[in-house]
């Protein structure tokens, strides 16, 4: 069924049509904006929505200078001739929309496309016109063969008549008036002095308003004026034949009205994108589920209005209380505008909103007390509030202002009690204004049914205009009339009568406010605490990312220098085995590999470990086991597991259940002074002698098959075997890759794991060929 009229009405809706009929570009647009009604069909709001979203986004449209052309083509169709500016306003319009159309299908994705589908093709009829007329409307020479033959001779023929009538000027100078050639009634002719008149042969045409003077066209002129006269007259006849043609193509084009149509609605469209980014308005979500949810919500017709946040779902009513001019009428407004805006297809006042499809808004607000009706304040709210109640259901909206006003405050509460337990057994959904105290406390006690109110300062008696839900308002009359200069006594005396009880809830809520508005306090120095620990985790990030960019620079110079080092040692090594293969520079070569190795030990960084609590054992270390009463080597480390061998035993203990064994530290140039080389290379290596194990536990494939290619060659040189390559059990993985390069490697004769009691699969005895 349509909403209710007197609701539109008191919730300000025409004044919303009044600023979109404002923002059209035709009267077309503006007569639908004047006419724009809501709808509950949930689909046809949707598709508004993404029309005035495609208006908005996708495709401007242009509609100036299209009119309103429906009178013009209603004229056509009756069989009447137009003149030639209407004729070409019309061909003006339509060609207008049809160059609306091409820019939709040009840049639009969106629905306008279908829109744009019912401006017809009018394409053939604007030529015709253009060609046939000028800027002016008048009729073109080309416009027919006829007409241009007919034009071409009036001009000459003009011409003729008007040397002949200047050659007779001299003749007749004594009876003229004035030596000038003229027209009246399309002839040419001489003025001729009334008094002299008779002694002219020819044809009075005219006469003078004042009578001294006589139009007269001499008997010379009189067969070119007829044959003049003749063509003009020709020449009419064409011109309104070739206007009636016209017309009649104008008629026939049955596609103008829907065209008309069309233009009307994409103006429609077109206002109601303009007043979206006029009035900042956002777009609407649908909420089938019935609830009203509307953040920073604001009356648009409002100049700088406070926005609120505005709920309905659980809380089924909202009761907002509070002092008069405190804005409890523009929140309630507020929600029912957002309401029909939206089923209008126009964006909402609001940052976000979702908003049900409701059937109908049913609204009391306002005094409409009427003397002819015999009809009070009160008995006019009791006429509106008798609708509603018919109406009301979970599919409309209800709005009710001052509820209970208007009569005995007692009765009224008792009233109004009853009316809005109906409403809620109704299930419908709204927001309700009041003054009378008796409903607080009824909101208390009532679901589906909530307390709410607007700030309001009392030291200077000003309304902040914010709604607080889950608190009721004070009324303030007390204080606002002590502020307005009426005695003490006075209001002592009010306070008196109001007795200890009455003040009760007015003393509540006064300490509810004052406990609300320490808890905001609160929550703005909270809020702000927090800004500052966000803005300073976004600087600590973003420092990191400095460094973390930094990092990366560094490692990629670090990289690129390390693959240069790498790349000269290559090249110097492939030289060294070149020079080995000749016998009497073995020695110096191997010598030089030596000096060689030594210094990548010493050049290459210490890897990171974790550091682990207590001493630092390593594999290798000598440890003592205080359970064993005996002291052995590290084999292995797994975690807080070592295995470490004890004689012939090999025993699994806890890193914390072992001591390390502190050697000595010998001094240079004593036996046993041999510095232990990094886990990876020989150890043990001087510049005389030959250290066969080869410590290789930790190292990655690539470099350990390395260390373990350059000692077999080493080795080799020196005719030393057997080699002890220590690569440790783990997963298996470097034992087996080891063992395929040794199997490739011609100067290896054979290999094989160690004794049980001497590593066993933990280490490789390679047997090289001498």
């Amino acid at each position: 069924m349509p909403f209710d009229a007197r609701a539109l009405t008191a919730l300000d809706f025409p004044r919303v049509r009044d600023a979109l009929a404002e923002r059209s570009a035709t009267s077309l647009g503006a007569e639908r904006a004047r006419a724009l009604t809501p709808t509950d069909d949930a689909g046809r709001i949707a598709l508004e929505l993404d029309e005035v979203e495609d208006a908005l986004f996708g495709v401007s449209l242009s509609l100036g200078g299209i009119q309103d052309i429906r009178d013009l083509h209603a004229r056509a169709q009756e069989g009447r001739v137009l003149a030639g500016q209407e004729l070409l306003n019309a061909a003006y319009s339509l060609d207008g929309a049809m160059t609306v159309k091409r820019a939709i299908h040009a840049n639009s994705r969106g629905p306008l496309r279908d829109v744009a589908d019912g401006l017809g093709d009018h394409s053939e009829l604007v030529r015709r016109v253009l060609q046939s007329l000028d800027r002016e409307g008048s009729v073109r020479d080309d416009a027919s063969p006829r007409l241009r033959d007919l034009r071409k001779r009036i001009e000459p023929l003009r011409g003729r008549i008007r040397e002949k009538l200047a050659a007779t000027l001299e003749k007749w100078s004594d009876v003229l008036q004035e030596h000038i050639v003229t027209i009246r009634r399309d002839r040419y002719v001489l003025p001729v002095l009334a008094s002299r008149v008779g002694t002219v042969q020819g044809i009075i045409v005219d006469a003078s308003a004042t009578g001294q003077t006589y139009f007269v066209e001499p008997a010379a002129v009189t067969q070119l004026n007829n044959e003049l006269t003749r063509l003009i007259l020709d020449e009419e006849a064409e011109v309104r034949r070739i206007l009636t043609e016209l017309s009649g193509l104008f008629a026939a084009d049955a596609d103008v009205p829907t065209t008309l149509v069309t233009v009307g609605e994409l103006d429609l469209i077109a206002a109601k994108a303009r007043l979206a980014r006029d009035w900042r308005l956002n777009r609407p979500e649908s909420a089938p589920d019935g609830a009203y949810d509307l953040r920073e919500a604001r009356h648009p017709l409002i100049e700088n209005p406070v926005p609120n946040d505005i709920a309905l779902g659980d809380t089924k009513l909202l009761l907002i209380t509070g002092p008069n001019m405190g804005g409890k009428t523009a929140t309630l407004k507020t929600l029912g505008l957002a309401v029909l805006m939206h089923q209008c297809g126009l964006y909402v006042a609001a940052a976000s909103a979702r908003l049900p499809v409701v059937r109908d808004v049913l609204v009391d607000i306002g005094d409409e007390q009427s003397i002819e009706a015999s009809l009070s304040t009160f008995a006019s709210h009791l006429k509106h509030l008798r609708y509603v109640l018919r109406h009301a259901a979970p599919d409309t909206l209800v709005l009710v202002d001052e509820l209970g006003s208007g009569t005995d405050p007692d009765e009224g509460a008792a009233l109004s009690q009853s009316i809005i337990e109906t409403l809620l057994a109704q299930d419908a959904r709204g927001i309700i204004t009041s003054h009378l105290s008796p409903l607080k406390l009824f909101a208390l006690e009532t679901p589906g049914l909530k307390n709410a109110s607007m700030g309001f300062e009392v030291d200077t008696l000003s309304p902040t205009y914010r709604l607080q839900v889950g608190q009721p308002g004070r009324s303030y009359a007390l204080a606002i009339a002590g502020r307005m200069g009426l005695p003490a006594d006075v209001l002592g005396r009010a306070q008196t009568l109001l007795g200890p009880e009455a003040g009760l809830m007015e003393r509540m809520l006064e300490g509810l406010e004052r406990e609300r508005a320490e808890l905001q306090a609160q929550l703005e120095t909270a809020t702000a605490a927090r800004r500052e620990a966000e803005a300073e985790l976004g600087r600590v990030r973003h420092e990191r990312e400095t460094l973390e960019d930094r990092r990366g620079e560094m490692l990629a110079e670090a990289a690129q220098k390390a693959e240069t080092l790498y790349a000269d040692a290559v090249e110097r090594v492939r030289t060294l085995r070149a020079r080995a293969q000749e016998d009497s520079a073995r020695p110096r070569v191997m010598q030089e590999l030596r000096e060689l190795r030594a210094a990548a030990q010493k050049a290459r960084p210490a890897p990171r470990v974790r550091e682990e609590r207590g001493d630092p054992i390593r594999v290798g270390n000598r440890v003592t086991v205080p359970a064993y009463n005996a002291e052995g080597q590290v084999l292995e480390i797994r975690g807080d597991d070592l295995v470490v061998q004890l004689g012939v035993m090999k025993v699994g203990v806890k890193r914390r259940d072992v001591r390390l064994k502190q050697e000595p530290k010998p001094q240079p140039g004593q036996p046993g002074g041999q510095a232990r080389k990094p886990r990876s290379g020989f150890t043990g290596v001087t510049t005389s002698t030959f250290q066969n194990e080869l410590q290789l536990r930790g190292l990655g494939v690539e470099e350990a098959v390395e260390e373990l290619r350059t000692a077999v060659l080493e080795a080799h040189a020196l005719k030393e075997s057997p080699l002890r390559v220590v690569h440790g059990k783990g997963q298996g993985v470097l034992r087996r890759l080891l063992r395929e390069y040794l199997k490739t490697d011609k100067k290896v004769e054979s290999f094989h794991d160690a004794e049980a009691n001497q590593g066993g699969h933990g280490v490789t005895i390679v047997n090289i060929k001498r």
